[in-house]
C-alpha cells in the first residue's frame, strides 16, 4: 500500500532534493554538534592532551569517510541501487552515536566515528547520484547547489546547539538531539521512491498506434550533414517511426549503459576519471575546498583570541558570522552554472575568493577582519554546485562512468582534504612563530592560485580558454557553434 500511495510526488526531483538536502544537515549537524563537548567529556574521562586527541576523533571521522567511499560507490553503481545503502547509511549512524555517547573509553570513540564517517559517505555517494537520477540535466547545478546548503546549515548550526544541549542536559543531549534527527531524516528516506522504480509501478501509458508501410521501406529519413567538417558523425537519420513505439519495442540507451556500468572494474574506473582533465580539475577544486575550511578551523579561533583575546563564545559568532551567506552562494552559483555554463562560475568564484583570504592577514579592526572572512567564505563555498554538476556531466559523457562513480572521487577529494587541513593549519599556526597566520592564509591562496587555470582550461563543455582562442581566430562575424556540447574528457 504504501509502494503505491504518493508515487509521484515521492519520486519527484523536488522531493529528493529536499531529502538530501536533509541527510546533508544531518550529517554536518551530528559531526559539528560534538565538537565544542568532546574536550569536556574526555577531561571528565581523565584523559590529557584533549586538544590532540580531539583532533584524532575528527581524522578518525575523515579517515572513515574515505575508506567506505570507494566500495559505496562501486557496490551502488554495480547493483543498481539507491534507497538501500541510504537506509543502511543512516542506521549506522544512529549507532555511531549511541556508541559514542555510552563509550567508556578513547579506542571506543575513535571506532564510533570511524563508523559515522562510513555513514557519511552514504548521504555524499549515493543521495548525489540518487539527486542526479532523477533529476533533469538543464537544472541539475540549482538542484544540487540547494541541496549543498545543507553543509552550511549543518555546520552553523551544530556548534551552538552542542555548547547549549551540553549545559542544559549534560554530556548525552547533544547525542540524543543528533539521534531524534537522524530518525526524522530517515522517514524522509523511506518515502523516497527511486525514478525508475517509480514509472515500474505507475501505469504504463498505452503505446501509441502506428501504421505499417505496405511496402518495406526504410523507416527513417537521411539527409545530408551540415555539421562542421572536424565532425565525422555522416549523414543524419530521423525516425519515422513514434518515439513511444521505438521505446516499447526495444531497449533504451539507459538500460544498456547501466548494465555496462555495473560490470565496470575499480581499475576502470580510475582510468577512466584519470584520462579526463575536466573530471581532474573538479576533483581538484573540491579537494581545495575541503582544505580551506578544515584548514582554518584549528587557526582561526587562536587568531581571534591572540589578536582580539575574543572567548568561545564570540569565536563561535565569528564563525557562524562567515558561514552564513555560504547559504545563499550555493544555489546562486548551481544556477547560475545552469543558465551560463559552469566555465564561467567556477573561475569566477575562485578569482574573486583569493584577495579576500589574503586580506585576512591585516591585523585592523575585527569588524573588517569579518567583513573579509564573509566575502572569503561566500566566495570559496560557491564553487561546489558547479563542480558537483560538473561531475554529473562527466558521468553522463564517460562511457561505463555511473553518477557514483564520480561522486565517491568527489568524496574522496573532499574527505582527502578535510582531513590534511586540520594537520596543516595546526602545524603551521603552532610552529611557525608570529607568522602562522599569514602562512595559512597565503597557502589558501595559493591553492586558489592552482586552480584557477584548471578551470579556465578544462571546465564546461566550451571551457573560457577555448572561446578567447576562437575569438582571436576570428575576429569578425564567426560560424555558430554546433549545438552538440564539446566535452573535454
Amino acid at each position: 500500500m504504501l509502494a503505491s500511495w504518493g508515487t509521484k510526488w515521492r519520486s519527484s526531483y523536488w522531493f529528493v532534493t529536499a531529502v538530501v538536502g536533509l541527510g546533508i544537515v544531518t550529517d554536518l549537524l551530528v559531526y559539528s554538534i560534538v565538537l565544542p563537548v568532546m574536550p569536556f567529556h574526555l577531561e571528565s574521562l581523565g584523559y590529557t592532551n584533549v586538544a590532540s586527541l580531539t583532533g584524532w576523533l575528527l581524522f578518525g571521522y575523515s579517515g572513515g569517510l574515505v575508506v567506505a567511499t570507494i566500495p559505496t560507490a562501486m557496490l551502488s553503481e554495480r547493483y543498481n541501487s539507491r534507497k538501500a545503502p541510504l537506509l543502511w547509511g543512516l542506521l549506522f549512524l544512529i549507532g555511531s552515536q549511541v556508541m559514542l555517547m555510552e563509550a567508556p573509553n578513547y579506542p571506543v570513540m575513535v571506532v564510533a566515528r570511524i563508523l559515522q564517517g562510513l555513514s557519511s559517505s552514504m548521504v555524499w555517494v549515493v543521495g548525489l547520484a540518487l539527486l542526479c537520477d532523477c533529476t533533469p540535466k538543464e537544472v541539475i547545478g540549482r538542484q544540487l547547489g540547494i541541496a549543498m546548503t545543507g553543509l552550511s546549515v549543518g555546520v552553523i548550526l551544530g556548534p551552538p546547539l552542542g555548547g547549549l544541549l551540553y549545559d542544559r542536559f549534560g554530556f548525552r543531549g547533544p547525542f540524543v538531539f543528533g539521534i531524534v534527527s537522524a530518525f526524522v531524516d530517515l522517514v524522509g528516506r523511506l518515502l523516497i521512491i527511486e525514478s525508475k522504480l517509480g514509472l515500474l509501478e505507475s501505469p504504463a501509458p498505452a503505446p501509441a498506434p502506428t501504421i505499417t508501410p505496405p511496402i518495406p521501406i526504410s523507416d527513417t529519413i537521411v539527409f545530408p550533414n551540415t555539421k562542421d567538417a572536424n565532425d565525422h558523425t555522416g549523414a543524419t537519420s530521423i525516425p519515422m517511426t513514434p518515439r513511444t513505439s521505438s521505446r516499447a519495442s526495444q531497449p533504451t540507451d539507459v538500460d544498456s549503459e547501466s548494465q555496462e556500468k555495473a560490470h565496470l572494474s575499480l581499475w576502470q574506473v580510475l582510468v577512466q576519471l584519470a584520462k579526463s582533465p575536466r573530471a581532474l580539475s573538479a576533483l581538484f577544486v573540491t579537494l581545495t575546498n575541503g582544505l580551506v575550511y578544515a584548514t582554518i578551523e584549528p587557526a582561526l579561533p587562536l587568531r581571534l583570541q591572540d589578536v582580539w583575546h575574543l572567548d568561545s563564545t564570540r569565536v563561535g559568532i565569528v564563525f557562524i558570522a562567515g558561514l552564513a551567506p555560504s547559504l545563499l552562494s550555493a544555489p546562486i552559483a548551481g544556477y547560475l552554472s545552469d543558465k551560463m555554463g559552469p566555465e564561467w562560475v567556477l573561475p569566477f568564484a575562485l578569482l574573486l575568493s583569493i584577495p579576500w583570504w589574503l586580506l585576512l592577514i591585516i591585523r585592523k579592526e575585527l569588524g573588517m577582519f569579518i567583513a573579509f572572512f564573509v566575502f572569503a567564505s561566500f566566495s570559496v563555498s560557491a564553487v561546489i554546485s558547479p563542480v558537483t554538476a560538473e561531475l554529473a556531466t562527466v558521468s553522463r559523457h564517460i562511457k561505463g562512468i555511473g553518477f557514483a562513480h564520480v561522486y565517491g572521487a568527489f568524496n574522496v577529494a573532499y574527505g582527502v582534504g578535510s582531513a590534511l587541513g586540520p594537520i596543516v593549519g595546526g602545524q603551521l599556526y603552532d610552529h611557525v612563530k608570529n607568522y602562522g597566520w599569514t602562512i595559512i592564509c597565503i597557502f589558501i591562496a595559493g591553492m586558489l592560485v592552482v586552480g584557477l587555470p584548471l578551470v579556465l582550461w578544462w571546465s564546461g563543455d566550451l571551457p573560457l580558454w577555448r572561446r578567447l582562442r576562437n575569438k582571436l581566430a576570428y575576429p569578425g562575424p564567426r560560424p555558430q557553434p554546433s549545438s552538440t556540447p564539446q566535452v573535454a574528457h
